[in-house]
This record gives structure tokens, sequence and C-alpha cells, in this order.
């Protein structure tokens, strides 16, 4: 297909594709003339997920640059490239300094792996984003005054695994490593702001039982 038609199929604007195109995030068509190439099927697909990565998830494009370019990497095992990839996009910010409610949050977090059994989530927690982000969110908790402790914590995380598994066994209802890279970012991009709806809604339906509509 031509790049009009490809434009027509996605719904991207022609200028859109061809800054994908300069930035890299879309791979060059076959080259026909000097002046016009053609696209295939591929294309459409990847610039789908471009789309959604961009668009939607709102991610800078250097980032999903980045994303896309783990994701393609067939040279890592698939745990490494989808962490590679998981962890290239953005994150809450690390802990602000190494305070007491840091202090206490990390070995809160470590208490919580260990009474979980989650010996390989130990052995990241050097390099993980997600660690780090657990440790600011409950150090931020308790310097509010909240006392959210492990036996708090704990019931969440196994909630947690619950989908964590259900995105897995998702993830492997496809063929190639590529695509199961694919879908478990776009699982995180575009799923965590339906799943943070659900719980809000979760919410509303919980409260009202509770608390009636006054």
């Amino acid at each position: 297909m031509r790049l009009a038609e490809l434009s027509k199929r996605s719904g991207v604007p022609i200028a859109t594709i061809k800054y994908y195109l300069r930035e890299g995030l879309l791979a060059p068509g076959r080259q026909i003339n000097a002046r016009t190439a053609e696209y295939d099927e591929e294309h459409l697909r990847r610039l789908r997920v471009v789309r959604a990565l961009v668009q939607i998830g709102r991610l800078p494009v250097a980032t999903a640059r980045e994303v896309l370019g783990h994701i393609d990497d067939d040279s890592l095992g698939r745990t490494v490239r989808m962490g590679a990839a998981l962890w290239a996009l953005p994150q809450v910010p690390d802990p602000d300094g190494e305070d007491e409610f840091v202090e206490r949050a990390r070995a809160e977090v470590e208490r919580m792996l260990e009474r979980l059994g989650w010996s390989n989530a130990q052995a990241l927690s050097t390099i993980s984003p997600a660690y780090r982000s657990l440790v600011t969110g409950l150090a931020a908790f308790r310097r509010l005054g909240y006392d959210w402790d492990i036996e708090l914590t704990v019931p969440y995380a196994r909630l947690m695994h619950q989908v964590a598994v259900l995105d897995l066994d998702f993830v492997e209802t496809h063929a190639s490593e590529a695509e199961r890279v694919e879908v478990a970012v776009l699982g995180t991009v575009l799923l965590e702001p339906v799943l943070s709806a659900l719980r809000r809604v979760a919410q509303e339906e919980e409260s009202a039982r509770r608390y009636g509509f006054e």
C-alpha cells in the first residue's frame, strides 16, 4: 500500500506518519522509486502500536522509541526483554533522599516480599523501577501520618499477583516473542487506567452499599 492508503487505514495523518518514520518509530517502506515507497500490513500494525503508545499512552517519542527497541530485540530472553521494555516506561520518581520514612518503607517492602515468598522480586529490588516506586509511595503515605503496614500491604500484593497471572496468561496466547512483549507493554500502558477506573467504580459501589447516598 502507498502512504496515503496507510494513512487512511490507520487514521494517522500522513505528516504524522512521516514524523514517525524520521524518528525511527516506524520502519521505512520498500522503496519503489526516489519519491515513492510501499508499505505492508506489518507497517499498519506497528503504526497502530505507535499511536497507542504516543497518543493514548502519552509517551514521549524518545520513550516510545526506546520501548519499541526493546520489543524488537530478539537477542534477549523473554523476562529480560519484557522487563527492559516495561522499565523504559515512565516511572514514579525515586525516593527523595534516605530519611526515616524511606528507610521504614524499604524495610516494610522487604518484609512483605519475604512473607509472600517473592524471591525473584527480592533479587530484582536493586534495579527494579517498580520496587523503587513502591518504596516511594509507601514512604509518602507514612510521611502524611498514615500507618500503612505489612498487614495491609500483603492482601493487596496477593490480589495484584492474581492480576499478574491473568496478564501473563493473556500474553502467552500470542505466537511470537515480539508479540508477547508488545502486548505486555500495551497491557501496561492501556490497561492500567482501566484497572484504576475499575477500582474507583468498585469503591463507589462499596461506599454506596455501606453508607448509602446521603
